[in-house]
Order: structure tokens, then sequence, then C-alpha cells
């Protein structure tokens, strides 16, 4: 079979890389079909990089690319898709023949008819390298969760990461070097400049890629966007999304006559309430397990991100109707497996002092407590990963032109991410999407095909002339309070 290979080369750029820097990407072509029939003709390989460009003796490894050349080349750069995390793969695509991945092909299809479309993965989470994985224990059903626990296991698996993967080092899976592996092929492909596109943690990624690697970004499509020094959500943000969902579902005509009184954030803090005052006990078949107010305010935010669904919890719950999320929490407590690569990368990329304080004095710990950033914070000068520092950080002037798209529902990347960072990007246009979860910008707009494809059309050629600043996706269908126990 052909192989093709694309040796470090710096077009476009001054200066010739030092060769302790040089890494070669193999590639080895393929057919897949696509879910309407088309053929998807396309590159698949690795990379080979240092695990630690920090040191000239780093070992080693292999990082997965695919590229899919464009159909009709428009002579624009390339889209490079960072995918989120961190911990997802998507060359499982190749070769899956799921529904889902035969549709997803179609979608590369879509994105390649100008534009070379090229994939990489994630350092330490790759199909073409090591996938690196962490265990979690199970954790005991007969006391409710807590911080403190959930702190001192992730503080035990970090001291123990280093042992648990010998010859391997772990301070080389950060954001930044995954920024130098991106850069990496794009030299070894020899494209001077690239477009960039990506949600969740893919725009953070980017984020990496724009700070690590001035002007080599032609434009970045950019949803859900997570800041570099915004890993973790502050509580008051994601209540806010709370309180948004709310509003719009005590407006339901049909959701109307389950309401408490007072309204759904009421019941909620009601509820809160509740279990601040002592832990309950509920009888499964399986066993007995204790619920207590930790669990209730991780509940609170992994419901609202299916926002069709938060209201009929709240009211459940309001109504003692603990059954069927009693079953989700014991499922939930026992031992699991991640990737690794997320809290090293989470950890390295950190926060500043300034934004820590503010996470630590947020006016909705009381309803959200702050696990969603105690323990990865706590457990930071433990991990192999070393802190990237402020400078790394904290965001620059950059007059990339960027499209942000972004939901107001957000809860996982919630909107002020992005209202705080705009002014650094003055070149750069916003398009919220009211009822917009978290997505990726094209799931967003599913609603609005003709601004989809507007939206796709400057990722190929940089045209923004005519998008909207707010778009509205379709009315949300809430789903009805249980009537059983």
């Amino acid at each position: 079979m052909r192989i093709l290979f694309g040796l470090i080369m710096a077009l476009g750029l001054a200066g010739a890389m030092p060769a302790s820097a040089k890494e070669a990407l193999a590639l080895t072509p393929g057919t897949e079909t696509a879910g309407d029939g088309r053929p998807v003709r396309y590159e698949i390989g690795a990379i080979d990089v240092p695990e630690n460009r920090a040191k000239p003796d780093s070992r080693r490894i292999t990082v997965g690319v695919l590229r899919i050349k464009a159909a009709k080349p428009n002579g624009q750069p390339p889209i490079f898709l960072l995918v989120g995390g961190p911990g997802v793969t998507m060359l499982d695509t190749i070769g899956d023949q799921s529904p889902a991945a035969r549709r997803r092909l179609g979608t590369w299809l879509d994105y390649s008819a100008t534009n070379d479309l090229v994939i990489v993965e994630q350092r330490g989470y790759t199909l073409r390298g090591d996938m690196l994985e962490l265990r979690y224990p199970a954790m005991p059903l007969d006391r409710p969760s807590t911080v403190e626990d959930d702190v001192a296991v992730m503080r035990r698996l970090a001291r123990e990461a280093a042992a648990a993967n010998p010859g391997r080092d772990l301070a080389g899976y950060t954001i930044a070097e995954c920024a130098d592996d991106v850069d990496a092929v794009r030299r070894a492909l020899g494209y001077p400049k690239i477009g960039l596109m990506g949600a969740s943690f893919g725009s953070q990624w980017s984020f990496a890629v724009l700070k690590r690697h001035p002007g080599t970004v032609a434009r970045a499509l950019i949803a859900s966007a997570e800041p570099l020094n915004n890993g973790y959500d502050m509580p008051g943000h994601v209540f806010a999304v709370l309180q948004r969902v709310a509003f719009e579902a005590e407006q339901d005509p049909a959701l109307r006559p389950f309401l408490p009184q007072g309204g759904l954030i009421a019941a909620a803090r009601a509820v809160r309430d509740r279990f601040a005052r002592g832990p309950i006990t509920v009888d499964l078949p399986e066993g007995k397990v204790v619920i207590g107010l930790g669990d209730y305010q991780q509940a609170l935010f992994a419901k609202v991100i299916n926002a069709a669904r938060w209201p009929a919890f709240v009211i459940d719950l309001h109504r003692g109707r603990y059954q069927a999320w009693a079953r989700e929490v014991a499922d939930g407590r026992k031992a699991g497996t991640q990737s690794l690569i997320g809290p090293l990368i989470d950890t390295a990329t950190g926060v500043t002092a300034a934004r820590l304080a503010q996470l630590e004095s947020d006016p909705a710990l009381d309803m959200l407590g702050r696990w969603n950033f105690a323990a990865y914070t706590a457990s930071a000068g433990l991990w192999p990963t070393a802190d990237l520092g402020d400078g790394f950080r904290l965001p620059v002037r950059d007059e990339t032109p960027i499209l942000f798209v972004q939901g107001d529902w957000d809860a996982n990347t919630p909107m002020e991410n992005l209202l705080d960072l705009l002014p650094w990007f003055p070149n750069a246009r916003a398009l919220i999407v009211h009822r917009g979860q978290h997505n990726g910008p094209m799931p967003l707009l599913r609603d609005h095909p003709d601004l989809a494809a507007a939206v796709l059309r400057f990722l190929r050629e940089g045209e923004m002339a005519g998008l909207p600043s707010r778009v509205e996706a379709a009315p949300v269908r809430f789903a009805l309070p249980s009537t059983g126990g």
C-alpha cells in the first residue's frame, strides 16, 4: 500500500527547525462510505513527536492524524478540526459501520468540499498511539458524596500516576504540547497557515494554538468557548443557565400544572435546604443508598445539560420522588475509568490566583458547591504536569478573524466565558444561539441550515458579512414529571 510521507518543512516560516525537533508524518490512503453512499477518500496515520519537548532526549510517541483532501480546492488554508475532551477520539469513525459514524463521514465530506480537512488526535488518547487511562475506585453507598472525599481520591490518584505509568514522561501531556503537535502536523503537511474549528476543549486547544503559534492561523470557528483561564466554570454563571431554563419552562402550558409554588428556582433551593439539614436514605432493590447535599449539587448541573429534562427532575425531587435519581447516584459511585490526560491537561492549564479567589467566593456555591474545581485545584501540585503559568493562561490581543458560536443555555462552558474574552479579539464576531446548549457550531445551528452554510463559508473563505449576532433554536419540549415514586 502506498505510504505518503510529509517531512518537517518550515514553509512560509523563517529559519529551519533544529534537528531534535524534526517530526515525521506517515499517512496511508483508504476509502470509506458515508451514510448517503458517497465515497470518502482519506489518508490516516500518525506523526512521530517528542513526548516532552522540554527534554532533548525525550522518548518518542505517536499521535493519530487523518486528512481528507479537498474535492475542489479553493486555494484557502485547510480546516484543522480539534475535538473536545480531553480524552476523545474521532479516528474510531474509520471502520465503524454505525449510522452515527456514517453520518459523521458525510459531515467530513461537506467540510472538505473546498478545503483540506485535517484531524489531529490528543496525545495520550490516540488510537494511533497510547490510550492512557485512570481508574477511579468505587465510592461507598452508605454515606453521601462530599467534596472532601472527592479531593482525597484525586490527590491519591495524582500521587500514584507516575508509578502506574512506568517508562512514560507524564509531564509532557499538556495542552501546550497538544498545540505543538498541531503545529508539527501543519509543518509536516506543508501548510503555511491553517483554519481551526473547535468546540469545548477543542476551543481551548484552539486558543493554545493561537497562543503558542501566532501568525499560523488564518481564521477560526469556535463554539462553546473555553478560554485558557476558564477551565473551571464560575458557579454563578452555571446557575444563570438554570435561571434561564427555569424562566422558559415556567411559560410552558404543559408543565405549568406541575410547577411548585414560587417556581422552579425556589423549588430547587427548597430541595437544597432539605439536603443541607441532612442526608436521606433510599431503598433500592439492590440495597440502600445514602444521598446528601453534595449529590444534589452535582445533579443540578448534570441534569441541566439536557435542559428539556431539568425542570421535571427538580419537581420530582421537590415532591420527594427520589427513586430514579437514587439509581443514578448508585451507578455513579461504581468504580470506573476515564482518560488520564483529563487531569494531566486540566491541572497544568490551571487557573490564575485571581480567578480561583472568585471561584472560592462565588455566590452560587451554596447551590452548586465546589465540585467543578476543588479536586483539581487541590491536587494540581501532585500531578506530573507542571503549571503552565499565568502568561500562558491570560488572553492577549489577537487579530485573527474568529467567529464564535455560543448557546446561552450552555452550562458546560457558559456564555460569560465568551463575553469576557471578546474584547481581546478585535476581528471576532459572536453569534449567540438562544436555547443553544453545549455543542459544536453546526449542531447549534441545525435549525438554521442557511446560517450554518454561511458559517461554514466563513471557515472556508473568511467571509463574515451578513451574519447575525443572535438566533433562536427551536423551542424546547419539556419532559413532564413522573407520577410514580
